[in-house]
């Protein structure tokens, strides 16, 4: 990862909520290629897309996105 690497919890959040990509890139008028990148960390989202995700999954933008890894579920917090 790059230095502006940003860390994202949507395959999490899909999952949780039972929401395809397509659904989801649907929701946000974007191609479904688009979430596949953000998930990979391959393309880093605008603040306007960032803020739009957090709002379509009702969640704090923070609670998606992060400049540091997310711990592995299940993993103690240090």
């Amino acid at each position: 990862m790059s230095a502006e690497a940003v860390y994202n919890r949507i395959p999490v959040l899909r999952a949780e909520r039972g929401v395809s990509r397509k659904d989801l890139a649907a929701a946000l008028g974007v191609h479904y290629q688009t979430i596949g990148y953000l998930e990979r960390g391959e393309y880093s989202p605008s603040l306007f897309l960032a803020l739009r995700i957090a709002e379509y999954f009702e969640v704090p933008l923070e609670v998606v996105f992060s400049l540091k890894p997310f711990p592995r579920l299940g993993s103690e917090v240090k």
